[in-house]
């Protein structure tokens, strides 16, 4: 982006902690990160890196307890969405930050029609009437490429297709007009055909409206194709952080590397094995003061061990925090 224009989120050394029986969970470690007008955000990792903990974390929907917001902030419109009142930061969630879930069954309620639940965002933030809600929500689901619009305003949860669904969570989302959508993996569960519509159907709105999007994934086949920065996490932190062009074609970090080697290749003629990462993702049971790829990665050495890596720069927009260079074992 260019030099002087603020960022419409800006995310400054968030940090996350689940008190549990077994003890403290330290699931977002100082994650840092900004977000600008238009941008397409990608954040990829494995399941429990901490994707979706700090997108849910920088708005306000962990359940506290168990989840605390040690430290950090989170500015966005004047605000810090960590130190705001319940009701300013209900206002934003509702109408200025839109936020679309993974499993869009256990987010729409079973005993309200979509109509309804598409209607009730705008009534509250927006101020419409019944009358003038309906029309809108029928316009919603238009716009999100759903058949027979208002006549599906009346239909239940159930009655869906799980394409529809994620649909029509992205119409709730996009009810208020909101200046950054979240989308938390909201394809995952979908076939392939129905994510390719759906990633069309985000392209096409995302130019339209000109919002931002921070679209969370561990599929970094899709974030080739939709993104325009990426952060990788691992283990609660930001490991690399690069234009996407940038990251696929020189990646720096090892769990990057590894990372692309697992997606899958059409290209030669017979299928490789396909590439896996030996390992699990840590369980911090306190704050790293080390690497926490340490334990698999094939380049770690002395000071990976003794001393946590933080970010630095190593080219225009591409950052990473590891203490290896890529091109020795010493660092």
């Amino acid at each position: 982006m260019p030099d002087g224009v603020l960022p419409v989120l800006d995310v400054r050394d968030l940090t996350t902690v689940f008190h549990t029986r077994s003890g403290d969970l330290h699931a977002v470690n100082s994650v840092s990160f900004d977000l600008h007008a238009g941008e397409l955000l990608g954040v990829v990792g494995e399941s429990g890196s901490g994707k979706s903990v700090t997108m849910m974390a920088l708005i306000g929907l962990l359940p506290s307890p168990p989840a605390v917001v040690r430290s950090g902030q989170v500015l966005f419109g004047g605000h810090d969405l960590l130190t705001v009142d319940k009701d300013t930061l209900r206002a934003i969630r509702g109408k200025r930050i839109g936020f679309v879930f993974q499993d869009p069954m256990t987010s729409l309620n079973p005993v309200f029609t979509v109509g309804f639940q598409i209607m009730e965002p705008l009534r509250k933030h927006m101020g419409l009437n019944k009358s003038a809600a309906w029309t809108r929500a029928a316009e919603l689901l238009h716009l999100v490429g759903i058949p027979d619009a208002t006549q599906r305003l009346k239909d239940y949860p159930h009655q869906f297709s799980g394409g529809m669904r994620q649909r029509v969570m992205i119409a709730m989302a996009l009810a208020c007009d909101p200046e950054v959508l979240i989308a938390d993996e909201p394809t995952t569960a979908l076939d392939v055909t129905i994510q390719a519509q759906i990633l069309e159907l985000i392209k096409a709105l995302r130019e339209k409206s000109g919002m931002a999007i921070i679209w969370i994934t561990h599929d970094l086949g899709v974030i080739a194709g939709i993104a325009d920065r990426v952060i990788v996490m691992y283990g609660g932190q930001v490991v690399e952080q690069a234009p996407v062009a940038e990251l696929f074609a020189n990646p720096r970090h090892p769990y990057t590397r590894a990372l692309l080697k697992t997606v899958p290749s059409v290209h030669g003629q017979r299928a490789a094995r396909l590439k896996v990462i030996e390992g699990q993702p840590p369980i911090l049971r306190s704050a790293p003061d080390a690497c926490v790829f340490l334990p698999r990665c094939a380049h770690g050495f002395g000071r990976c061990a003794a001393e946590n890596p933080q970010r630095r720069a190593v080219g225009v927009g591409h950052d990473l925090a590891c203490h290896w260079d890529g091109e020795t074992e010493d660092g």
